[in-house]
């Protein structure tokens, strides 16, 4: 940290965007939340389903849209969190913007495979072929 030191109302002001990521990581919690009950009350009635119930579930269109929301909104809420571990234990600049990009990518894919899933769900497409997934 180079440069002057700023100071409002006697607090010193960051020069991070450390206020910004916690203010998203509350959101982010606050929307997982009735997101995570919903989806425990959902798995709970969905225990002893059949494939063919299954795919029933996901073919309702809010259910669809409500799994891919707590997916997308639960990866971003894991990567912040994540970011903030290595940001405070990582110290080495190179190794902490490798780990940043590999945790970023991680939870993009995990999304993305996610929404894909999902959809693939909703749509009533057939399983995938054998070996994949199995």
């Amino acid at each position: 940290m180079s440069g002057r030191v700023e100071y409002r109302r006697g607090v010193r002001v960051s020069q991070r965007h450390g206020a910004g990521e916690w203010a998203t990581e509350r959101v982010l919690l606050l929307a997982l939340m009735p997101l995570g009950l919903w989806l425990a009350v959902s798995a709970f009635g969905l225990v002893g389903a059949d494939y063919d119930q299954m795919l029933a579930w996901f073919g309702k269109g809010l259910n669809a849209a409500l799994a891919s929301l707590t997916a997308l909104v639960f990866c971003a809420y894991a990567a912040l969190a994540w970011k903030v571990i290595v940001e405070d234990y990582i110290h080495a600049p190179r190794n902490k913007t490798l780990l940043l990009v590999l945790v970023n990518l991680v939870f993009l894919a995990l999304a993305a495979a996610s929404i894909f899933f999902i959809v693939r769900l909703a749509l009533g497409s057939a399983p995938l072929p054998a070996g994949i997934g199995a």
